[in-house]
């Protein structure tokens, strides 16, 4: 596995050359994929000068977000879903084959069927569009117990659930984002990831809870860098994950205000330090 820099996860807007200069001296390994903005340059220039870039900076292409809105009405759906090859196809030409998404952990109108079913159905066909591009497809469960409160029906809220539509979809290429929050706001074990495979993890995220709330009490726009706090035992988290080969990117999401407040280049500093410190803590060479 591979430290990835994902400048939005930590409210970093900047353009592509700056995202691999902040990445490149904080001393990551990769840097996630801003998808949108790199299309719109590969029709400017080409495809073999941001790969050019990449290997000048020494980064590691990492993954992206799926662009599809499958959540909302039919048209819009659609119109994502037309658009989605030719975003696989720069992320295969750029080296990258890793695409996620995250899961509404509840609905106030589907139950758990009918909600697997819609799922199921919607994703279906972005996961073939991604397969035919070799592109592996994470979905991320939502942990906290607080995020379902008070919605009529729950949905996929673990790494069973995660795995289960990932069934149902049937394509052959999903598996799972799998993030340490929800993975302990889910009350989620150890042992848990040493019974997945490494394609079962196509996507990584770490961070931390705060210590003054219980698991069930855990708010989910509310971390702590990883390591932070100790509440979530991340070097039992990585070690899981090189224990069964996990070889793709870690990054961190830590949702957090104050660390937000930090200037660019300090607030990326500041992430990858917190990998280091994880990284030692799980015994893990750098």
């Amino acid at each position: 596995m591979f430290t990835s820099l994902d400048p939005g996860a930590i409210g970093v807007s900047v353009s592509f050359e700056e995202a691999l200069k902040l990445a490149r001296d904080a001393g990551f390994e990769g840097l996630d994929l801003p998808l949108k903005d790199l299309l719109t340059r590969a029709q400017q220039t080409s495809v073999q000068e941001m790969k050019e870039r990449f290997q000048q900076a020494q980064l590691r292409p990492g993954a992206w977000g799926l662009p599809v809105d499958f959540r909302g009405d039919e048209e819009s759906y659609q119109t994502g879903l037309a658009q989605l090859p030719a975003y696989a196809e720069l992320a295969q030409a750029l080296g990258s084959s890793r695409c996620s998404t995250w899961i509404l952990p509840f609905s106030d109108t589907r139950d758990y069927q009918s909600n697997m079913e819609f799922h199921a159905n919607r994703l279906r066909p972005i996961a073939r569009i991604l397969a035919d591009h070799g592109q592996r497809f994470g979905l991320e469960f939502v942990g906290p117990k607080t995020m379902r409160n008070g919605h009529q029906y729950e949905f996929i809220s673990t790494i069973a659930g995660a795995l289960e539509l990932g069934q149902q979809i049937g394509t052959g290429n999903t598996g799972l984002l799998l993030d340490s929050y929800h993975w302990f706001t889910s009350h989620g074990t150890v042992a848990d990831i040493q019974q997945l495979t490494n394609q079962q993890i196509v996507y990584v995220h770490v961070n931390d809870a705060p210590t003054d709330r219980d698991v069930d009490e855990q708010i989910d726009s509310e971390r702590l860098l990883p390591g932070a706090s100790g509440v979530i035992d991340i070097a039992g988290f990585l070690q899981a994950l090189q224990s069964i080969g996990y070889d793709g990117p870690v990054v961190v999401e830590p949702f957090n205000a104050e660390h937000r407040t930090l200037p660019y280049a300090e607030r990326v500093k500041a992430t990858r330090a917190s990998l280091a410190k994880i990284w030692q803590q799980a015994g893990l060479k750098a």
